[in-house]
């Protein structure tokens, strides 16, 4: 099956669970590094609102803005959440390219999909100085978003698994921006040597990882997900 990818042989990325206070993750992670969280929020009532029956009978006929999964420049389409779900939503074609990969993460309309949001638990820690922003997406296997970088924030998967790879803003990952996290994933992963290699993990639905400002950072679902993260700007 296209976009049928396997997880990471061991997680590199640091797991803490509820017993880490505010302070120590400000301490340990919040300027330095990324962490995966455990257990720190129950959204199974916001996971119940999000199957494909509930999403479907809540926004079906609803718009939904599409990006291209490409790294510098990004087309924009526009289409029926129903449309997306019924047609566009299914597994990658590793030798489609970025710019020809819609997906749906990010664009979404507040005042459609604010209902939604009021019953998503945040994670419960904050960057002094900046302030929350939902962005809410749904994605089939194989599908993702090549390497890049932003302010600070969480994402949480709230069903299925993604698979995430990230470098520290000093080192600068090898890709080429119109190739598909997948494409990259078969063609360019096997020659990193070692230490050249992505801090990687894969999470599941109710873990949270946290990555700190301008850290890079690609994406890969490995089953058809639905995911939020809360951006720190």
């Amino acid at each position: 099956l296209a976009g049928t990818v396997l997880e990471e042989p061991r997680c590199t990325v640091e797991r803490a669970d509820a017993s880490l206070t505010y302070s120590l993750f400000l301490q340990r992670f919040a300027f330095s590094r990324p962490v995966i969280l455990g257990g720190v929020t129950d959204n199974s009532a916001f996971r119940a609102l999000c199957t494909r029956e509930k999403l479907l009978a809540a926004f079906g006929p609803l718009p939904v803005r599409l990006s291209t999964a490409n790294t510098y420049s990004y087309r924009k389409v526009d289409v029926p959440f129903q449309e997306y779900v019924e047609h566009l939503l299914k597994p990658q074609d590793p030798a489609r390219l970025g710019s020809d990969t819609l997906y749906f993460f990010g664009d979404n309309n507040f005042t459609e999909w604010g209902p939604l949001f009021q019953h998503y638990i945040p994670p419960p820690f904050r960057i002094p100085g900046t302030s929350p922003a939902y962005s809410f997406g749904i994605a089939g296997s194989g599908s993702g978003v090549p390497f890049h970088w932003h302010g600070p924030g969480f994402s949480e998967v709230i069903f299925g698994r993604k698979r995430w790879f990230l470098y520290p803003p000093d080192k600068t990952p090898h890709f080429h921006p119109n190739e598909t996290t997948l494409a990259w994933l078969q063609h360019t992963y096997p020659t990193l040597p070692p230490a050249q290699r992505p801090l990687e993990c894969t999470l599941r639905p109710g873990e949270v990882l946290y990555f700190p400002d301008r850290w890079w950072h690609a994406t890969l679902n490995l089953d058809t997900s639905v995911f939020i993260s809360t951006f720190l700007g």
